[in-house]
């Protein structure tokens, strides 16, 4: 995706050298420290120690943080993720409450709350996510809230749960183009997810997406997906560069340059986003707490 219109010419079995400019800085500052002293104290989990976020300096800095809900492993084995696929444990329904307690304990401003796909549950495991966000409201009613939810496999009467409890902003990953879903994300459907957002927005949410570059997607695909993001009332958009997290898992097929990544801001920007993170960093909860408006 070097050119605007042109896929990369790298086969998919090469490995790509990591540029310069995915160097991370180590994280820094009296906010960040305070922060992670009392995970520490605790034992609290969070999403962002767990998959080493290279931005959870900054986002613990501004009073952000992600936790993941409904345990640690997915019903579904997606060819980027390194969450471990299998038959999940039973969902806990004292969860709601622990991570209520942490989001507490941390004095988080800004919560981001995802979870695994738990397709093993009728309900998707959503009225967990419903209970979750009324926890948190209930011990920190200061805390502003941004879920990033499954596709609840269709069923809408799951998704209907979340709007009920309205956060602040709702948030469903396409994570690639159209043409890749299938390789990309196996179980999951592109259009499906499009009706996830579709449907929140006529709920009344306040919505946001997210895509990885380096798959192999070209300029002009990218531009596209924007398009089908925006047809559906979508607000926000994050774009970042996909990682192989393990050699077991899709590998990376272009590092996008640091440009490429400004451009495509620009044009996210001029097709009516509200805001647009773009960047090779830049990961879904990147910059989260500016998101709300």
């Amino acid at each position: 995706m070097t050119t605007p219109t042109n896929p990369s010419t790298k086969p998919a079995t090469q490995r790509v050298p990591k540029p310069k400019w995915l160097r991370v800085k180590l994280p820094t500052g009296q906010a960040y420290k305070e922060v992670r002293d009392i995970v520490s104290e605790h034992k609290l989990h969070t999403i962002c120690e767990s998959g080493h976020c290279p931005n959870m300096g900054e986002c613990w800095g501004a009073g952000t943080a992600t936790f993941m809900i409904l345990g640690n492993i997915c019903t579904r084995s997606c060819g980027f993720c390194n969450v471990a696929t299998g038959k999940p444990l039973e969902a806990d329904p004292f969860e709601p409450g622990r991570v209520a307690q942490s989001v507490k304990l941390m004095k988080v401003k800004h919560a981001v709350l995802t979870s695994v796909d738990r397709d093993d549950l009728p309900d998707g495991g959503s009225e967990i996510w419903a209970q979750t966000v009324r926890a948190i409201r209930h011990q920190s009613p200061e805390t502003t809230l941004e879920t990033l939810i499954p596709d609840f496999a269709g069923k809408w009467e799951n998704l209907a749960r979340i709007i009920q409890v309205a956060p602040e902003i709702v948030s469903h990953n396409l994570e690639t183009v159209r043409r890749l879903t299938k390789e990309v994300r196996i179980q999951a459907k592109y259009d499906r997810s499009l009706e996830v957002l579709r449907r929140l927005r006529q709920g009344g949410m306040k919505t946001k997406s997210g895509v990885m570059l380096g798959l192999g997607e070209t300029f002009d695909e990218v531009v596209e997906t924007m398009d089908d993001l925006r047809s559906v009332g979508c607000q926000v958009l994050t774009l970042g560069q996909y990682l192989q997290p393990t050699p077991k898992h899709l590998p990376v097929v272009e590092f996008i340059h640091p440009d490429v990544f400004s451009e495509l801001k620009e044009i996210g920007l001029q097709k009516g986003f509200r805001f647009v993170e773009s960047g090779p960093l830049v990961r879904s909860s990147y910059h989260a707490e500016k998101h709300l408006f």
